[in-house]
């Protein structure tokens, strides 16, 4: 089971926002998903970008791949850092 780290969409019509997951790449974007690691709202003004870095460095050790733009958001909040170690 190949595991990613994505986002889901949520909100309404031309209000996004989203949450970060944990999923089976396999589901689809807003379908089944194992755990909520954070999210992130481009909407507000700052963005907000929250994680729960724990839950994503354990998750990353483990082998879950995240995706171009979640990986764009941990460069962000500098939890790229914490992958490193």
């Amino acid at each position: 089971m190949a595991v990613k780290i994505r986002l889901r969409r949520m909100g309404a019509k031309k209000a996004p926002f989203y949450r970060v997951v944990v999923a089976d790449s396999r589901s689809p974007r807003n379908g089944r998903f194992i755990e909520e690691i954070g999210y992130y709202n481009p909407i507000t003004e700052p963005v907000t970008i929250k994680f729960d870095e724990e839950k994503a460095v354990k998750w990353v050790k483990n082998g879950a791949q995240p995706t171009e733009v979640v990986k764009r958001l941990f460069e962000k909040t500098g939890l790229n850092e914490k992958l490193a170690k």
